[in-house]
């Protein structure tokens, strides 16, 4: 009965200690996210107005429909500003949280995570800034014209719909984190990925025609990066198979 009493005694200290230590990081993550708020709430006019002037050769007039239109406009840049900025701490704190359980080298390995998935993340979203969202302004635009439509933009569905677009891109560039992330638990093989290449074509092509303008040349611009973003996720992924094969052959 002792020993029952000591066991559960234990376990709730080591609860309390993890809350705590769970505690702690979170505050840290929310005072750097108010700072990095503070900075969104500074850069944010300048961001929308490098946005607005610098879409390839596309002028696009901004106007409001509703006098909160600006503020709503603000403060979803500052925010989404801040989010960026604390990411990487966001990302950092939660391998420190997990770090005691795991080995020195799960450790090591698992580290590289924060930074690389950060700047995928921003790759993505440059990708899809810089090629395919002046593409798609384009088709619409001159959609928009032929149909006779009068051209006149919200600034809060504009900045909506820049951030719809560019988010899932984004996301979209984490392909090869997230595959050797797969491989290194277990769940891809190279076999597995043979199997599954022709399955993975189709879907890049499908989410290609999805966020690309419906004409093939848009289709492709977009199409074709996301494909060889996938053969060289599938490359990297094979070869840190191989290398975890030989390693432990090398240990047995």
């Amino acid at each position: 009965m002792r020993r029952a009493d000591e066991a559960a005694e234990l376990i709730d200290r080591d609860l309390v200690v993890h809350l705590s230590e769970l505690r702690k990081r979170l505050i840290y993550v929310a005072a750097c996210f108010i700072d990095a708020l503070c900075v969104g709430l500074y850069a944010s006019p300048r961001i929308l107005s490098y946005i607005k002037a610098h879409l390839g050769s596309i002028d696009v007039e901004w106007s409001v429909f509703a006098l909160s239109d600006g503020l709503v406009v603000y403060m979803k840049c500052a925010l989404l500003v801040g989010f960026l900025l604390t990411l990487p701490v966001l990302l950092y704190h939660l391998w420190a949280f997990a770090r005691p359980g795991m080995t020195e080298s799960e450790a090591k390995g698992t580290l590289m995570y924060v930074p690389v998935s950060f700047l995928l993340f921003i790759f993505g979203v440059g990708f899809g800034y810089t090629v395919a969202l002046p593409m798609m302004i384009r088709f619409m635009i001159k959609l928009n014209r032929g149909i006779g439509a009068t051209e006149v933009y919200g600034i809060q569905h504009y900045v909506s719909f820049l951030t719809s677009f560019l988010l899932p891109m984004g996301i979209a560039f984490e392909m090869p984190l997230v595959m050797v992330f797969l491989t290194r638990i277990g769940l891809l093989t190279p076999d597995k990925l043979k199997q599954v290449r022709k399955y993975a074509y189709v879907g890049l092509a499908v989410l290609g025609s999805v966020i690309s303008p419906p004409d093939f040349v848009s289709h492709l611009s977009v199409t074709v990066p996301l494909i060889a973003l996938f053969e060289i996720s599938s490359f990297i992924s094979v070869r840190y198979h191989r290398r975890r094969a030989v390693l432990s052959m090398r240990t047995t």
